[in-house]
């Protein structure tokens, strides 16, 4: 979604608020960069929208504060998928034979 910034602005704010969603979910979800989402919430939705845009600020704010963990999990995930393609992807965690 293209369009105009200030339409983009209140559309992104509304998703991040109803979503939860962090600043580069809503950039994937409205085909934009991190950059552009940034700027349209943090700058233009605080001049248009005031009351969304402290919306906002609270639920980046609470992602900021949550993305240590959220780091940790994705750092879990992936060496455990490292882990079952090494193994084959067998169920009792033994190796094929060669």
């Amino acid at each position: 979604m293209k369009g105009l910034p200030e339409e983009r602005a209140a559309e992104l704010g509304r998703y991040i608020v109803e979503n939860r969603a962090t600043v580069r979910g809503a950039a994937k979800k409205f085909g934009v960069s991190k950059s552009t989402v940034h700027k349209d919430v943090s700058e233009r939705l605080k001049r248009l929208n005031p009351t969304l845009y402290q919306e906002v600020k609270k639920v980046l704010e609470q992602n900021k504060n949550e993305r240590h963990i959220r780091g940790g999990q994705a750092t879990k995930y992936k060496y455990e998928e490292m882990h079952q393609r090494e193994s084959g992807g067998a169920e009792t965690g033994e190796k094929e034979p060669a």
